[in-house]
This record gives structure tokens, sequence and C-alpha cells, in this order.
């Protein structure tokens, strides 16, 4: 018997989850995984290597209730808003038996989540403009646990209507846990759903440092949600989800001044952001850039495929989308700094009329 046929048939069957990283490439600009461009510097000031670190860093959960404006018995931390996703699907989703739903075009590792833990996956697509399809998701709520909503969506880039997300979380009361995720909200904070949290038992919110905190490498997401939907959380994730090291530097990231420069590097973005629109508008092989809340801009192009294999091999990195559902065309591209910026710009005219 070979070794794999030991392994679960939803392992085996898995198609897992494509990151930046496991794309490869090979270039010195990387505009692939929605990171900030520059590195930022921290210096460690915990030294108890030695000693496990507390579950939930009580300095940490403290700061991140203080910036986001809820109770610090409403914050999970966690590795990574990824591992956010998985702690819903094992609180509430009985393998075999009960559902996730999503909406595509959206963020894979839902999917990918719940596959691996024998949970089923049901999709609503979104309608032509990317906003939820409420009576296609009414149709399919039947044994749905959870609910992941992605707001400002990845990879599209808009922010979902309030309007609908109200009408959601009327629909799936006593019902589903809503989880909105709102990796990208810092680049629209006026539009997070934290203050909703009191109206809504079943609403969670996922956050991470991973984009406008410029801290991808240290691995660091967040759940805010009532304590009720906290305290189940907490039966289910690891004794230490996080290291010494991370917990320090998150709670560096999240002091006043922290707070004050990832602030600096989000207004930064957005000036970039706007000058990649406005360029990739004026590219004849563009055939439309969407509007973005985020740190990266979804266009479609007249032939993505050939156009990604060129930068790539130009080493500028992009990530094709083409392949999710109603994104034919489509290249998502980070906003970089400005010079890697006009570097896509300058490399795409060099393409036109190729």
């Amino acid at each position: 018997m070979k070794t794999e046929a030991l392994a679960r048939a939803s392992v085996r069957a898995l198609t897992p989850y494509q990151s930046a990283r496991r794309l490869g490439g090979k270039g010195d600009v990387w505009l692939n995984a929605n990171e900030y461009p520059c590195a930022v510097e921290f210096t460690l000031t915990q030294q108890t290597l030695n000693r496990y670190p507390e579950c939930q860093p009580t300095a940490l959960i403290e700061r991140y209730a203080a910036y986001a404006g809820v109770k610090p018995g409403q914050v999970v931390v966690s590795r990574g808003a990824d591992e956010g996703i998985e702690l819903f699907i094992r609180a509430f989703c009985e393998p075999g038996q009960d559902a996730v739903l999503y909406c595509p075009p959206t963020y894979g590792m839902y999917s990918v989540s719940a596959e691996t833990t024998g949970v089923e996956c049901r999709t609503a697509p979104t309608l032509s403009d990317w906003q939820l399809d409420l009576a296609a998701i009414e149709q399919r709520l039947d044994g749905v646990k959870v609910v992941f909503v992605c707001s400002p969506n990845n990879p599209t880039g808009q922010l979902i209507n309030p309007d609908a997300l109200r009408a959601l979380l009327v629909m799936t009361r006593d019902r589903a846990i809503v989880v909105i995720d709102e990796a990208y909200i810092e680049f629209c904070p006026q539009a997070t759903l934290a203050g909703w949290l009191n109206d809504y038992p079943h609403l969670a919110i996922l956050r991470t440092l991973s984009k406008a905190f410029a801290l991808a490498g240290l691995r660091c997401g967040f759940t805010l949600a009532n304590e009720e939907v906290i305290n189940l959380l907490l039966k289910v994730i690891a004794p230490y989800p996080l290291s010494t090291p991370v917990a320090d530097i998150a709670a560096q990231a999240l002091s006043p001044a922290g707070i004050e420069a990832m602030r600096a590097r989000v207004a930064e973005t957005i000036e970039n952001r706007r000058l990649l629109v406005d360029g990739l508008k004026a590219i004849n092989d563009v055939e439309q850039v969407f509007t973005s809340e985020t740190n990266y801009v979804l266009a479609r192009f007249v032939d993505s495929g050939r156009l990604f294999k060129s930068l790539w091999d130009r080493g500028i990195i992009l990530r094709d989308q083409s392949k999710q559902t109603s994104l034919s065309g489509c290249l998502r591209i980070t906003v970089g700094t400005r010079a890697e910026c006009l570097r896509v710009l300058d490399a795409l005219r060099d393409q036109e009329g190729q």
C-alpha cells in the first residue's frame, strides 16, 4: 500500500491554495501578494524565549481592542486571519454534516479550509457587479453554519453594500455565523462593521496585520466577535498560537506610534494606487480598471495571458485571476512603491500593439 492511500480521501483530492510564494517566479518587482513593498524595522523587547507564551497575550489583546473600538473580551489573536477561518469551521461545523457558504469570486482559503476538515462548501456566486446575490444565498442556507464574506473583497477590490450585509445578517440570525473578512479595512476604515457587533450576536470579523501594518511575514491576525463566540473559538485554538517574538512585535505595531506609521503607509499606498489606476486607464490593452478600496487594483486586459507572461519574464510578478468566476482576462496588481507602479506601466506600454 502506498502511504498516500492512508490519507483522507478529501485531502488526496484537495487542490491546495495557490499562494503567491507557491506560485513562485523570479522577479524584483513582487506585486502578486498584496504586501506592503518595504520592510518595517522592529527590535525585540521580550527575551523570555525559555518560557511558553500566553495563549492570548494580554497587552496585545488590549491594544488591538482599543484600536478596533471593541472590548478585550471580543478579541482573539491567531496565526494570521487564515487560522481564524479554520477556527470558525472547527468550532461550528460538523464534518460530513454541516456546510460553509461563500460568494465567488473571492478569497480561496474559505473553501480550502473547509475541504481539509471534511466540511461541505457551497457557493452563491456574486451578481455581475460582484455584490451579494441575497436570493441565491437564502436558497442555499439550509445546513450552512458559517457564511464567509470578504469586504473589501479580494480580488475584486470593492466594498460589499452595507444594506446587503444587514439583510444577510437578518437572514442568518439564529441560523449561521456570518464572518466578514476585513483584511483590507485599513484602506477604507469608515466601512468596518465592528460597530455592528452589539446588534448582531452572530457577526464576526477577521482582521490582519499583514497588509496596512506591513507585517505579512509575522503571521498575526485577529477575530472580533461577541464574547459567546470568542469563548467557543478559544476552545479549539492551539494552546500557544503566537510565539513570543510575534506577540512582541505585534504589540509594538499597535502602539500609538505604530498606528500613526500605518496610517502614513495607507496614505502613501492610496496615492500610488491613484497613479497606477490613472496610468492603466490610458493603456490600450486595458479594457477596464475596477474601483478599488484596497492596496491592489484589478484590471481586465485584451490579452491577459500574454501580458502576464511578458511582465513575468521581465521580473514583474502579478497575480493572474482569469480562472476565477467572472474574472476572465483579469490581472490583480498590488500597489507597490511609486517606482514599481511606474515600472509596471512602462512595461505594459512597451507591449501595446504586439
